[in-house]
């Protein structure tokens, strides 16, 4: 037993050693101002990670996060507003790349359907709270039906 559990313990610590160490990408910026740096970080985290889906820009390690936030770097630097660095990657890569898109013609749904479906919720709700109200109460037996009932019960088993 001894020997198995030390053969397991050496091939977990040599796979270990292949898979090597994980290392997370930092990104170290300088900037002008606080202003300028709470900007950054904001923008990051309303803006999505094309790749990543449900990741902002902020939180993701893809190379394409790094370069988006590259980007936002460059463009915060040449004096560009939050809108400006917003419609310009909307531009590039679709309103996809906003975590909270506008509300426009397109979007309608997108913004309304999470109320209707907050409807549909209650109208079921409702429904559900009707019918219960209707449903019929329970019928109290007198001594003889309970007697008779308890009878029954007994030769059925």
């Amino acid at each position: 037993m001894k020997s198995f559990c030390l053969r397991l313990v050496l091939l977990l610590g040599f796979a270990a050693g292949l898979v090597g160490p994980v290392q997370a990408a930092i990104d170290t910026y300088e900037f002008s101002d606080e202003q300028t740096r709470e900007r950054f970080y904001q923008l990051g985290h309303e803006l999505r990670c094309p790749k990543c889906q449900n990741q902002s820009l902020g939180d993701s390690n893809s190379p394409i996060a790094n370069d988006l936030r590259r980007e936002v770097y460059r463009l915060l630097n040449e004096g560009k507003s939050d809108q400006e660095i917003k419609e310009y990657l909307v531009s590039r890569y679709g309103e996809y790349i906003l975590y909270r898109p506008e509300l426009a013609g397109h979007t309608l749904m997108l913004w309304l359907a999470p109320l209707g479906l907050l409807f549909v919720g209650l109208g079921v709700v409702l429904l559900l709270v009707r019918r219960r109200r209707r449903a019929p109460q329970a019928v109290k037996l007198d001594a003889a039906e309970q007697e008779k009932l308890n009878e029954l019960l007994k030769k059925t088993g």
